[in-house]
């Protein structure tokens, strides 16, 4: 629901957006269905991406109704496909330069939520299967409640995960625990997920909504650019030697001292 205080940027296709002061909330917002997903509401993730104001330091993705999200409506797989969509079988039977476009028009309502400038929490609770573990995955944080199972049902359907949920699945588990997850399709509770790093925190089902206004509230007691400058760091770290990324601290740590002491550009 939103709140008296909150601004409603725009509410459509089964995403909301509000915003209130340095935090966003983003809303999937069709319980009914778990939450399931479509290529319109890809877009419209992707469009609230797009409309974050500047002030904006906090990003909450959070589904309706008792799960986060079912994963892909089966209405892909279908003939008929969705209404004014392609079905995924007319994309199959198309050049692999116009399936390439359109899968990765689909992967950018999954990579913004990693910009340098903002920190996204992904509340997460009931069914995040596929593309709604991947979106989960696309977050930074994620706080789940205890009935959370997480699920990579992709390879059971002959398919692949590719909505940017492999790389952060491999950082955060390492490979093997990576593979045996996505090939097997099992489901992935609350206590293992914490256990091995999918979740940040777990807490009970009705303690979900306080346990991600806390984390808000941790984040924001930082100043804002000192967060952005070590997610930076962090984000670079794998990608970088022990070397590298120590001359990558002491740059970054120079900016700052330099914006402390009024000498920044």
């Amino acid at each position: 629901m939103t709140s008296l205080d909150s601004v409603l940027v725009f509410d459509k296709d089964g995403v909301r957006l509000t915003v209130e002061d340095a935090v966003a909330t983003v809303t999937l917002t069709n319980p009914a269905k778990r939450n399931a997903q479509s290529p319109a509401l890809w877009r419209a993730l992707t469009e609230a991406g797009r409309s974050l104001p500047g002030s904006v330091r906090v990003v909450v993705l959070r589904g309706e109704g008792k799960s986060f999200s079912a994963g892909l409506d089966r209405q892909a797989f279908t003939p008929e496909g969705f209404d004014g969509e392609p079905s995924f079988l007319d994309l199959a039977r198309g050049s692999d330069e116009d399936l390439d476009a359109v899968i990765a028009e689909y992967q950018e309502a999954f990579t913004w939520w990693r910009r340098s400038d903002i920190v996204s929490i992904a509340a997460v609770q009931g069914h995040a299967i596929g593309a709604g573990f991947q979106l989960a995955l696309g977050c930074d944080l994620r706080v789940v409640a205890d009935d959370v199972q997480f699920a990579m049902r992709e390879t059971s359907l002959g398919l692949v995960p590719d909505l940017t949920g492999t790389h952060p699945l491999v950082a955060l588990v390492g490979y093997a625990r990576a593979l045996e997850i996505c090939a097997t399709g099992r489901f992935v509770h609350a206590q293992e997920a914490e256990r091995i790093g999918l979740a940040n925190i777990a807490v009970p089902t009705d303690e979900l909504d306080g346990a991600v206004r806390d984390l808000t509230a941790a984040l924001l007691s930082a100043p804002r650019d000192a967060v952005i400058e070590t997610k930076a760091l962090l984000q670079g770290a794998t990608g970088r030697s022990y070397e590298d990324q120590r001359v990558a601290e002491r740059a970054a740590q120079a900016r700052r001292l330099r914006d402390l002491a009024g000498l920044g550009d």
